[in-house]
């Protein structure tokens, strides 16, 4: 006998059930184990700050985007495009914290003892007057940025500088070339710093920044 299964008809004045939009921006796997951070930031910090957080930030600007023209774009296109625009201020901070986060993660390296590659010293030299200096000014930036945001090594124009940003902004938006970025969110160390944030900044700073990274970007600028 050639039976066919059949579904339960919907109830009457019930509405179908819509399959969820596929994603459009998905969360970049970290360039490391989550452990690799330690002991300056903690498995669980990495865990929550970037499978709960930074996977927030992306899920709510697949949900903002979807159907609309902003699909078609880059983050980087979307920061971009909706920066100082009210009317697209949700989609602007949510873009804006997931580039930011991709960039932070790679910001970061598990080597301990961070040199300054030749390739970048001569720019720090010229623009701070000395490595030791540069990290001074970025420790300064990270440690008075009130509230939530991010302290930036940028290059504008053709020198570098150190600038902070408040919550979602990015250089980006005043035409400036990141070259690495520290989160000083609560998010990013409040359980392994609880609000000690300057000690937080001053161990990632000291082992944790990724001088190479930032060599890089300023090579493709």
């Amino acid at each position: 006998m050639n039976m066919q299964s059949h579904s339960a008809p919907a109830p009457a004045g019930a509405l179908p059930k819509l399959k969820p939009p596929a994603a459009i921006f998905a969360l970049p796997p970290l360039p490391y184990a989550d452990d690799a951070l330690e002991p300056v930031i903690s498995a669980r910090t990495v865990q929550i700050h970037y499978g709960k957080h930074n996977k927030g930030y992306i899920d709510t600007l697949n949900e903002l985007v979807a159907g609309t023209p902003f699909a078609d774009l880059s983050l980087e296109q979307i920061v971009l495009s909706t920066a100082r625009d009210p009317a697209h201020a949700a989609i602007f901070h949510n873009a804006g914290q997931a580039w930011n986060h991709a960039f932070y993660w790679h910001s970061l390296s598990p080597r301990r003892g961070g040199f300054l590659p030749r390739a970048l010293k001569a720019h720090v030299d010229s623009a701070f007057g000395s490595f030791d200096a540069l990290n001074e000014e970025l420790s300064t930036a990270a440690t008075t940025q009130f509230g939530s945001g991010w302290a930036w090594l940028v290059l504008d124009g053709t020198k570098l500088r150190v600038v902070k940003t408040d919550n979602a902004g990015n250089p980006l938006t005043a035409h400036m070339k990141p070259l690495l970025v520290l989160d000083v969110w609560e998010h990013a160390y409040y359980l392994d710093f609880q609000n000690r944030r300057a000690d937080y900044v001053k161990e990632v700073i000291s082992s944790l920044i990724n001088w190479e990274f930032a060599a890089k970007n300023l090579g493709a600028a």
